[in-house]
């Protein structure tokens, strides 16, 4: 059976309905999945970011910061159900990542709160460049995220708009093993088709 390895940034929108989508999909195929940590603040250092990006690269620090802390303390186990509880108050609710917030999420996946320090250590910035750089070894190139790798043959993507529904999401996740099977399978992409919507 194929081991999947999802790599997003808690930040990214597009990564959250591909996440929900895989592993709604995985668990019923029984298809092992494991989410990991990739940076977008460490992909875009040193790039002129737009003026209404730096919000988001700001927050990608921030959080990245906070997610290696979380793993480094738990493993990487740790890494879904702190997204879970994190991205649901980022992209469902649309709420601030004020302190009680994070502190309600790492008190929900029975992380101590005094990790919510980790959000402006700095010392952690080194775990969250590791991280990402594996995510870059994994594609073998440089992608945002969120990045797919199945039996460590890795892709940029899949990108979805929307959730599909529980049957068309096995169907998609079939596929996506399927090409991932085929060495020669290279790239399979659309044009953009604007941002995700994001179901409660």
């Amino acid at each position: 059976m194929a081991a999947v390895d999802l790599y997003l940034d808690p930040v990214c929108p597009f990564s959250w309905v591909t996440a929900h989508w895989l592993l709604d999909a995985a668990q019923s195929t029984q298809t092992p999945v494991t989410l990991r940590q990739m940076s977008l603040a460490v992909l875009n250092e040193g790039k002129d970011a737009h003026a209404e990006q730096q919000p988001m690269m700001e927050r990608s620090t921030r959080l990245g910061r906070l997610f290696a802390a979380a793993v480094d303390e738990r493993g990487t186990d740790a890494f879904a159900g702190l997204y879970e509880s994190v991205g649901r108050r980022l992209h469902v609710r649309g709420e601030d990542l004020t302190d009680a917030a994070i502190h309600e999420a790492l008190t929900e996946n029975g992380l101590p709160e005094t990790l919510a320090g980790a959000l402006d250590d700095r010392g952690f910035d080194e775990a969250v460049r590791r991280a990402h750089q594996a995510s870059q070894d994994a594609l073998g190139d440089e992608a945002g995220s969120p990045i797919i790798a199945i039996d460590g043959r890795a892709f940029s993507g899949p990108v979805l708009t929307r959730s599909p529904d529980a049957k068309d999401g096995v169907r998609l996740l079939d596929a996506v093993l399927a090409m991932a099977a085929v060495p020669e399978f290279a790239a399979l992409q659309r044009p953009y088709q604007g941002p995700p919507t994001i179901e409660g």
